[in-house]
């Protein structure tokens, strides 16, 4: 996402590709994307730095998200959904997408018809799996009750435990991947963390997620304290130790880190080899709960438009 898309401008094209060159030089093998993410580009990018090493890595994308004349749109009608997959495979320049999951529930539509759109392609062979983000329990189960599901992509870090209220369980109870998102905190959970003064006037940090507003920002800041000094033990850097937590929370937990710069890809590579002992686990469990983080996760445009479950604190603030 971020190579296009979120967190300021895009990235140069060159560097992009670049960068994605060197994901799989280090041993990446699964790269998530989606229509929305700069408008297509995002998918394209990955097409043209890529398409020569397709059986290299394992591809996702979304829909439902999309785009028309420079416009954000929200459409899971079933004919949709299968001109956005042909469009994502055009970008790609691939054949099949390998996970293909409805980036957002449509309102308007309901979620059985969605997924039996998903199951056709399929059938098709136009995609392996079918995967759903951003939703709730309850959706999970409609969903699953249709098709198979082999992943829900939902942001679970240190910061925003949400999961733990209902689709961790879910999903280990119907087998089905949870693939975190913004495991590092969307910058938060790293040292030194992101600072929200120097958000370009584009990078949504700075608009729908209240917790990156000043003053809750500051008051988020004490938990790194903590962080950094289990980090110290543990001998790995504050991010390292957000995605080995997150590894270390299920055997079905695939963290996603994003990132635009070169060293922040290998330093979250080398997060693989650290092992957090039980003990390290539940000592941040247990300070990292969840009210502890100041602000909602979401502003109310951002909630309106997710199915998750939010803790009682978010709803109040």
């Amino acid at each position: 996402m971020n190579i296009t898309h979120a967190y300021g401008p895009p990235m140069d094209e060159a560097e992009a590709k670049g960068l994605l060159v060197r994901a799989l030089d280090l041993g990446y093998d699964f790269l998530d994307t989606a229509t929305l993410y700069g408008f297509g580009r995002s998918e394209e990018l990955i097409g043209q730095a890529l398409k020569d090493r397709r059986n290299s890595y394992f591809l996702a994308s979304k829909c439902v998200l999309g785009f028309d004349g420079g416009q954000r749109t929200l459409d899971a009608r079933p004919e949709s959904i299968k001109a956005a997959c042909e469009a994502s495979l055009k970008r790609l320049q691939t054949d099949v997408i390998d996970l293909y999951y409805m980036h957002r529930p449509d309102p308007n539509v309901p979620i059985e018809d969605s997924v039996g759109a998903l199951a056709d392609l399929v059938q098709e062979g136009k995609i392996r799996m079918i995967g759903l983000s951003e939703m709730g329990e309850a959706d999970l189960r409609r969903a699953n009750a249709v098709h198979p599901i082999a992943a829900m992509q939902s942001e679970y870090s240190l910061w925003v435990r949400n999961p733990e209220i209902a689709i961790k369980a879910a999903c280990e109870e119907l087998g089905v991947a949870l693939v975190a998102f913004s495991p590092v905190g969307r910058g938060f959970l790293a040292d030194p963390p992101v600072d929200p003064a120097k958000f370009h006037e584009s990078d949504l940090r700075g608009s729908i997620f209240p917790r990156f507003t000043p003053e809750n920002y500051a008051r988020n800041l004490p938990l790194l304290d903590e962080a950094r000094a289990c980090a110290k033990e543990v001998d790995c850097s504050v991010a390292q130790l957000a995605l080995a937590w997150t590894l270390a929370k299920g055997d079905n937990i695939l963290p996603i880190p994003g990132t635009t710069s070169l060293a922040h890809l290998e330093e979250n590579w080398q997060a693989g080899s650290v092992q957090l002992s039980k003990d390290m686990v539940a000592r941040l469990d247990a300070f990292f709960l969840p009210e502890k983080a100041v602000g909602p996760r979401y502003n109310s445009l951002g909630q309106a438009v997710v199915t998750t479950e939010m803790y009682p604190f978010e709803q109040t603030q």
